[in-house]
């Protein structure tokens, strides 16, 4: 009988990875399935590049507008069921926007789909939390790696759509309906109670005492230093997902198909960076992880631009997207834990302030493009690592 009852919460931990496993892969796999089909809405819509980047801008708004509102939704609802009803609402937006028959309600809907998108991302990942919490080990990176499967996952179906001949409306309805179900079917699986209810069951001083106003002054300085190492973050992966092909085609005159090769290397370079990351961060700790990763792209990209060749570029790129693989799970993970905050709002606010990196990288870097060089604009990426270095500290060491 003894066994039973002992069994019974680590089947459920168990349980809640996977279904949080799930919530991750189907948030990377819904919007991933509108982004290749990018080009043809363009076309279809005939509308110009200046007014296509405001529309696609309206995404990252969404985010921002909505992101706040993330805290008190989970309060009142729970992180489970705020996850799935954003699935579903991020999905009914990503349809629209493939539908829209015009370039303002096109941006509209991509505006509800971000806003949507920011609410499901808290949502998961204060669920994640949960779980890890009740592990009594870091699982957080992995959920993060999995979502980069649902990334590519969503792409390779709307390239399997449109090499089908699928309408934008087909296909999208399809994949609304598999992956809204997978995340229904995955909410049955979720750890039940209020998210502020405590699992957990790591020793050590996992939570540190406010102390007072020294320690309110000390809580405003550490939530700054993780907004800041998250977005750091965020810019290396833009830059990659923005610039890196068009770096290494208009620099290094690459060809379009080795061009793709920067953000490949990023992405799956980042990929294996958050499979070990949770090994690394229960062995090394977090503010180590995080301070090797920031040498590693702050020397490797900043190597790559100073002696630019096309291998050595390429493998900045990796070094970079290895080296910034686990900082937002981390910033995450220290914001969650903050004392003197109600439960999910650290990690609602650094959360939403991390999407302006997000917003606002690509204009800041092609403007220093246009003013100087790309190869100029790029240096944002060995910088972003300098400052993981110097902020790390504020990250958790490791455990006696």
């Amino acid at each position: 009988m003894t066994v039973d009852i002992e069994a019974r919460p680590l089947r459920a931990g168990r349980n809640a990875r996977t279904a949080v496993a799930v919530l991750f892969f189907t948030n990377g796999a819904v919007f991933a399935n509108l982004l290749p089909r990018y080009p043809q809405i363009k076309d279809d819509l005939a509308i110009g590049n200046g007014a296509y980047g405001l529309a696609v801008a309206a995404f990252p708004a969404g985010a921002i507008a909505a992101g706040l509102a993330a805290g008190v939704l989970i309060r009142r609802a729970g992180s489970a069921r705020v996850a799935v009803v954003g699935t579903l609402l991020t999905a009914m937006g990503i349809l629209a926007a493939g539908l829209a028959p015009s370039p303002a309600l096109f941006a509209g809907a991509l505006f509800l789909a971000g806003a949507m998108d920011a609410l499901t991302d808290v949502a998961q990942n204060a669920h994640g939390l949960r779980v890890q919490r009740l592990y009594g080990r870091s699982i957080l990176n992995s959920f993060h790696a999995i979502w980069s499967i649902g990334a590519v996952t969503g792409g390779l179906m709307a390239a399997g759509a449109m090499s089908l001949g699928l309408s934008l409306g087909v296909h999208l309805t399809i994949s609304a309906i598999v992956l809204v179900l997978a995340a229904v079917t995955a909410r049955r699986f979720c750890l039940p109670g209020p998210d502020n209810e405590p699992e957990e069951t790591e020793t050590g001083p996992e939570r540190r005492s406010a102390g007072g106003a020294a320690g309110a002054s000390r809580v405003g300085y550490v939530l700054a230093a993780l907004v800041l190492i998250a977005t750091a973050g965020a810019l290396v992966e833009d830059a990659g997902n923005s610039w890196a092909a068009l770096y290494l085609t208009d620099s290094l005159h690459a060809s379009a198909a080795l061009a793709a090769w920067g953000f490949i290397a990023l992405v799956g370079a980042q990929f294996i960076g958050r499979i070990i990351g949770d090994r690394l961060v229960d062995r090394f700790g977090q503010r180590a992880v995080a301070r090797t990763g920031g040498l590693i792209t702050t020397v490797g990209m900043g190597l790559a631009l100073a002696v630019p060749t096309l291998p050595g570029t390429i493998l900045g790129f990796a070094l970079a997207g290895f080296g910034v693989a686990t900082l937002v799970p981390a910033a995450m993970h220290e914001a969650d834990a903050l004392p003197g905050l109600k439960p999910g709002s650290g990690l609602t606010i650094v959360s939403w302030l991390m999407r302006l990196g997000f917003l606002l990288s690509p204009p800041v870097v092609g403007y220093v493009a246009d003013a100087t060089s790309l190869r100029t604009g790029l240096l944002v990426i060995p910088c972003a690592g300098l400052l993981v270095v110097v902020l790390a500290r504020v990250l958790r060491g490791r455990r006696g």
